[in-house]
């Protein structure tokens, strides 16, 4: 009796991109194929909270700006609730004018990305502890096999960076510091500046999903 045996292989690997634009966000790349596309602006008019800008690059291990990156964030409300069921924080209420989740991609020029969004309130962490105001980011681009994943701080709110209980697990003070973006005003508009670095000096610190 003969048997035959199928072996199979393991599919090559391959990196998102470049087209990652045409797929996720069709318009920058000069596409008008979604009845709904997902953008870099998270608020409405009535959305509560102070408004606030997020804008920066993402940078390689040699320093050289990316020019191809595509960036998700996730965020609380003002009040720290998510817009999501499995929030159940007592107390606080979803704002429905606020999507909490936002889409950008870098400028194709200046390789600068940037959200239009509210601060986040604190959240309750899944031991109960009490969480700084932070956005989570979703990375990818050319070269990067799995998206990355890290959250944004702000600098001026320092007490409550001290207690967060993710950014306590980072050991060494001047890794902590690549998750604190720095707040300036502009133009009468808050912007937090957060500059992402994929590798070499002063790399950011990224989570397991």
């Amino acid at each position: 009796m003969t048997t035959n045996t199928l072996v199979r292989r393991e599919t090559a690997s391959q990196t998102a991109g470049p087209y990652v634009h045409i797929g996720l966000a069709p318009r920058q790349a000069g596409f008008d194929i979604f009845q709904n596309n997902f953008g870099n602006v998270l608020v409405a008019p009535a959305t509560q909270g102070e408004r606030i800008r997020i804008e920066g690059r993402v940078y390689d291990g040699i320093g050289t700006v990316l020019k191809d990156v595509l960036i998700e964030i996730w965020q609380a409300n003002a009040q720290g609730k998510y817009r999501h069921p499995a929030d159940r924080q007592p107390g606080k209420q979803i704002d429905e004018s606020f999507r909490g989740w936002g889409r950008a991609c870098t400028d194709f020029e200046s390789g600068v990305y940037s959200f239009e969004t509210i601060k986040p309130g604190p959240v309750e962490g899944r031991t109960g502890r009490q969480m700084a105001p932070h956005i989570s980011f979703w990375i990818v681009a050319r070269g990067i096999n799995l998206g990355l994943h890290t959250r944004m701080y702000f600098s001026d709110e320092a007490d409550a960076n001290a207690r967060d209980p993710v950014i306590n697990l980072i050991e060494w003070e001047q890794r902590r510091q690549t998750l604190i973006a720095q707040r300036e005003e502009r133009d009468g508009q808050v912007v937090y500046r957060f500059d992402i670095r994929l590798q070499g000096d002063g790399e950011t610190v990224f989570f397991d999903a």
